[in-house]
Parts: structure tokens; sequence; C-alpha cells
């Protein structure tokens, strides 16, 4: 009605959401232009300079991995946000001069990660935001049988289920779940994917009723075999399993605390025991003696 360009906006949230997708989206719905980037690819001013420049009048510009744009980039965008114009300086030393640009208005779509990682400048420039949370049973089952159609492929409810309830919340775990499970039922099935094909093609891949991979149980097994159930340090873990500490952090650790299988402590992680059951074990009846508060330890002569 205003004829204006959609207020700038940021997508935050875990990995595989639909960040890109729902940025994607939005200007189809406008009826504008859509251009596409990512932080890490912007390492100065006069990389992002052709995108700004090439903005129609409401295009979207979409930058994935907003965090990682380098200061110098980030201080260039700040007037291309709130004002449409950009300061180009031409020349060096005496006969440097500075162009000021006027742009076409345009919305500024970013999408991160690691929100935390942003400046204040730079978050409170985006006039919206909004944070994506994991989605749910149904909704993942909605997607998994939405997207089997579009695959030409027939799955019953419950597989769909089945598929939707391993996939972490995530939908894109959904998705390649679903890409696998396809791929199984046209080489060991009729192509149709059952319950029945869904558990076998899951099982294959390692992956239990709880969404946990081979990876996430070795972890839990090795606090408890070696640790004893913890608190044990991610180093220790890390070096144990022979994996990168980062990559536990990243990778593994994510979901099984928001599943309660562990928990992080002040002295390390430690196995709960819903995590003690699900590797089928038996939790211990008394827990590890913990040291309460920060009283001072007794000197020893």
């Amino acid at each position: 009605m205003r004829k204006q360009p959609l207020g700038h906006l940021l997508l935050d949230g875990p990995p595989g959401l639909g960040k890109t997708t729902l940025a994607s989206v939005i200007p189809k719905e406008l009826g504008t232009d859509f251009q596409i980037t990512a932080g890490p690819s912007l390492s100065a001013p006069k990389d992002l300079l052709p995108y700004l420049t090439n903005a129609s009048e409401g295009s979207v510009l979409f930058i994935d991995e907003i965090h990682r744009l380098p200061p110098a980039v980030e201080e260039f965008i700040y007037p291309a946000m709130e004002d449409f114009r950009v300061d180009i300086t031409l020349g060096d030393g005496l006969n440097a001069r500075t162009i000021n640009m006027q742009l076409q208005p345009f919305t500024l779509i970013g999408a991160t990660t690691r929100s935390g990682m942003l400046t204040a400048p730079l978050r409170d420039r985006f006039v919206n935001r909004e944070h994506l949370s994991f989605y749910t049973l149904e909704e993942l089952t909605t997607i998994v049988c939405r997207n089997a159609s579009k695959l030409r492929t027939t799955i019953t409810e419950d597989a769909a289920r089945e598929i939707a309830l391993r996939s972490r919340g995530t939908p894109r775990k959904a998705n390649n779940w679903l890409l696998w499970t396809r791929d199984y039922a046209d080489a060991r099935a009729d192509g149709k994917i059952t319950l029945e094909i869904a558990n076998r093609a899951l099982k294959m891949k390692g992956v239990d009723s709880r969404g946990l991979e081979d990876l996430d149980r070795q972890y839990i097994e090795t606090v408890i075999t070696v640790f004893s159930g913890g608190p044990a340090g991610v180093q220790a873990i890390a070096h144990t399993i022979n994996i990168p500490a980062d990559t536990l952090e990243d990778e593994i650790e994510p979901y099984l605390l928001r599943e309660g299988l562990i928990q992080r402590t002040p002295r390390g992680r430690v196995v709960t025991a819903a995590g003690w059951q699900h590797v089928g074990r038996k939790p211990p009846e008394d827990p590890p003696p913990t040291i309460a508060g920060n009283h001072p330890q007794p000197t020893l002569f």
C-alpha cells in the first residue's frame, strides 16, 4: 500500500531450520528482485559494493552467516542500511576524494547461527528480528509427507512420523533421512516407504529411536566407561575418542544437552540417569561426590 520496502530483517537460529528458504520466499511474495551472498565471501567493502549498486527499488539482499562480516565491511554497510547511501573514496593521499552515492531503497535480510557474535550497532539496525526454534513432531511429519510427494515417493503416515521423530527437530535432517530412506526403499524393497522399511533404513545408518547416531552413543559410552559417568572435561573426552573438542561442543553435545542425556557442570560433563538408561546401562545409585560452594581448601604443610 505504501510502496515502501520491507524493514531490514534478521533471522537467527540453529542450522537447518530454513533461514535461507524463508529469505527466498519473501522477495517472491513481494514480487521484487533477490540477491544472495555470504559473510565470509565479503572480505572488503569493494566486494559488497556491486550488490548495493545493483539493488533495485524494494529488492532484497540476503547475507548468510552475517556474523562473519569483517569490521570494515560491517561499518561500510551502516549508512546503506539507514540512509541508503555509500561513501566511496577515490585516489590516495592528497588527491583522494570522497563520492557520496545514493542507493535505491532495499531490504537487507541477514541470517546467522550465532546472533551473540553480532555487534550491537549492526544488530540494532535490523527493524525486524525473528528467532527460529526447532520444529515439532507434527510439523516435521507434514514436511516429510509433503517432500515425499515432491520426490514422487509413496510413504505411509507412520513411516513419515518415524522419520520425523529421529530428525532432532530439524527439517534439513528430516529431508536427509527421507532421501536416504527413499534410496533404501528403491534398492531393498518395492519403492514404497513403510514403517518397517523406514526402521531398517535408519538402523543401517545407526540412527536410534531418539535420533542419536553412532558418534553420539560413543560419546555417552566413553563418559560412562572411562570416566564412570563423569564429571569429565571436554578436552579429556575429545582425546579419548580422538575427535576435536570443538566438534564435540558444536555437533554432538547440543542435542545431548537438549534431550537431557548429559549435563554441563563446573567440573565437567556428567551423564544423566536418562543417558545411562538410553545406552542400556544401569545408573549408579549414589551420585558422584561434588564439592559444594567455594570454600577454601585447607593448606597442607
